[in-house]
């Protein structure tokens, strides 16, 4: 058992059980194919009916109205530690449903919760655009209303999932074209639909099936609306409320990785007839490296043992633990790169995979500049009593 869970108070019984048997898991499954990175779109899959078939995936998916973010994010921890693309199979089942849960019509939602809990259909988020990403409010991509459907326009950018997607819950904008967040509303699209078309697969840095998708008068019934109109921007930001403890929690995984890594490698290589460990500037940066991913720990959990727990909102909480845990992880990453010296360049090894992978993670739901003005516009207002 991992220390800090088993002493930790934020853990129940149920948690620490779970930890141990998703390592156990991750161990036997996902850590032998971990290093497979051809056809991206056949792994992720994989990782999606790998995940269904050991139950994991209800941890993601709110078939209820809530997730236990606790869980959530030792699922997010202990799939990143051995494979950053099983990480995204996971959340992204949750990212693509979440607003479904809260709010779409009853047969609705059963439909694709029960089919996406169970691996069958594959979620996606349709947030992003070409000239709207942090700024969700300025959304160009339209919906309007023609008699009992919903006519969709627009382009969708940087989105997780396309072309492997079965389905996606997308924002468009139903106001006009000047009413910021309050005209934007949700709606539940199907890959099949006629005019909805994948453009562009989008290759990153580190394997992840992502795309640019294209509405072209792409009808959709009225009932795959999500809420009403104008809640879309409402529901896309409690989704991010909800997943982004998480993404903390996916960088602390890959994080104490790149820790185990350079802690082998030090108590095992010589240089100048010693061990790397014995090098006093060597010390240094395993001393910091587990300190700050201590602290980093410390703030994803407490993120989300509050979001459990308490019936505030965690906003504030939520962006520390995601700007924290990021940040140091990538400062991690790098020293252990550092300590491994040529043999952490090398194609293919456990050093180069998480330097690639880890760098999304300060962008993707928020970058760590946004979490910033999230974290000081809380303060302000928490100060001010508005909060």
């Amino acid at each position: 058992m991992d220390p800090l869970v088993e002493q930790l108070p934020f853990f129940n019984p149920e948690h620490r059980n779970l930890w141990q048997t998703l390592t156990n898991f991750v161990a036997e499954h996902i850590e032998p194919q971990a290093k497979d990175e051809r056809d991206v779109d056949e792994r992720a899959k994989f990782y999606i009916h790998l995940l269904a078939e050991a139950g994991a995936l209800r941890y993601s998916v709110a078939a209820g109205t809530k997730l236990d973010i606790r869980s959530l994010c030792l699922i997010r921890e202990a799939l990143a530690y051995s494979s950053a693309l099983a990480d995204l199979a996971f959340v992204m089942q949750g990212l693509g449903t979440y607003a479904i849960s809260q709010a779409a019509p009853e047969h609705v939602r059963e439909f694709w919760l029960s089919r996406a809990v169970e691996g069958k259909a594959i979620a996606a988020f349709a947030l992003t655009e070409p000239e709207a990403g942090s700024d969700v409010a300025s959304i160009q991509t339209t919906a309007r209303r023609d008699g009992d459907t919903y006519i969709i326009n627009g382009r969708k950018r940087f989105i997780s999932n396309a072309g492997i997607a079965d389905f996606y819950t997308v924002l468009a904008r139903t106001g006009a074209p000047d009413s910021g967040r309050t005209g934007l509303s949700a709606f539940v699209v199907g890959a099949k639909m006629a005019g909805c078309n994948v453009v562009e697969r989008t290759p990153l840095m580190a394997p992840h099936p992502i795309g640019e998708i294209a509405f072209d008068e792409c009808r959709v019934p009225a009932e795959n609306m999500v809420g009403n109109e104008g809640d879309g921007f409402r529901l896309a930001m409690e989704t991010l409320d909800t997943f982004r403890t998480s993404v903390g929690a996916a960088a602390c995984g890959m994080a104490q990785r790149a820790l185990d890594e350079a802690l082998t490698y030090a108590t095992t290589r010589k240089q100048f007839g010693r061990l790397l460990s014995e090098h006093q500037l060597i010390q240094e940066k395993l001393a910091e490296m587990v300190t700050e991913l201590d602290a980093a720990r410390l703030l994803v959990y407490r993120a989300a043992y509050t979001k459990d727990t308490a019936s505030k909102r965690v906003t504030r909480e939520a962006s520390e633990a995601k700007l924290f845990a990021t940040e140091v992880a990538n400062r991690i990453i790098d020293s252990a790169l550092q300590i491994h010296g040529g043999a952490g360049l090398v194609q293919g090894s456990v050093i180069e995979r998480l330097y690639r992978d880890i760098r999304a993670l300060r962008i993707y739901e928020g970058t760590s500049e946004i979490q910033k003005l999230v974290i000081a516009n809380q303060l302000v207002q928490e100060q001010s009593g508005q909060l």
